[in-house]
């Protein structure tokens, strides 16, 4: 497995394929791709799984995280996510955030994103929440002390 940088038009088809295969090819496409950095993980020559980050400031959001539907559940997309959160980390941005499914919560819960409440939506006839983690002292905001 290999996790490199990709340009946007390699993530466009395992967008279309895994999130929205019942829309046509432009609907996966962001007005701002150009402003991200689009990475993907590769199991061979295949692409087997993708997501795009875009940073703004001291903030970022990663977008349409797909992994190919038959290897789901096999660690590709663990291992993608975890290497987009430390690129994130390393670049000093405060806080990354994610509109989730909202059936995949659990799933972000693991690398420590929480849910912001009253952020929840539709999209496309699919129910999403808005998760975020907070890096360096921001993420301490919220503990309480002993």
């Amino acid at each position: 497995m290999e996790i490199q940088k990709v340009h946007k038009e390699a993530v466009w088809q395992l967008r279309h394929e895994v999130m929205w295969p019942e829309r046509e090819l432009d609907y996966v496409k962001l007005d701002d791709d150009d402003d991200g950095v689009h990475y993907g993980l590769f199991d061979g020559d295949r692409l087997v799984s993708a997501v795009s980050l875009f940073i703004v400031g001291k903030e970022a959001q990663f977008r349409k995280f797909a992994t190919r539907t038959e290897q789901q559940g096999q660690g590709y997309g663990s291992r993608l996510l975890q290497h987009v959160l430390d690129e994130a980390e390393q670049t000093g941005v405060n806080r990354i955030y994610c509109n989730a499914r909202s059936h995949k919560a659990a799933f972000y819960k693991k690398f420590g994103l929480a849910e912001v409440p009253g952020t929840a939506f539709t999209k496309g006839g699919k129910e999403y929440i808005i998760m975020e983690k907070h890096f360096g002292s921001a993420g301490d905001r919220n503990r309480k002390e002993p």
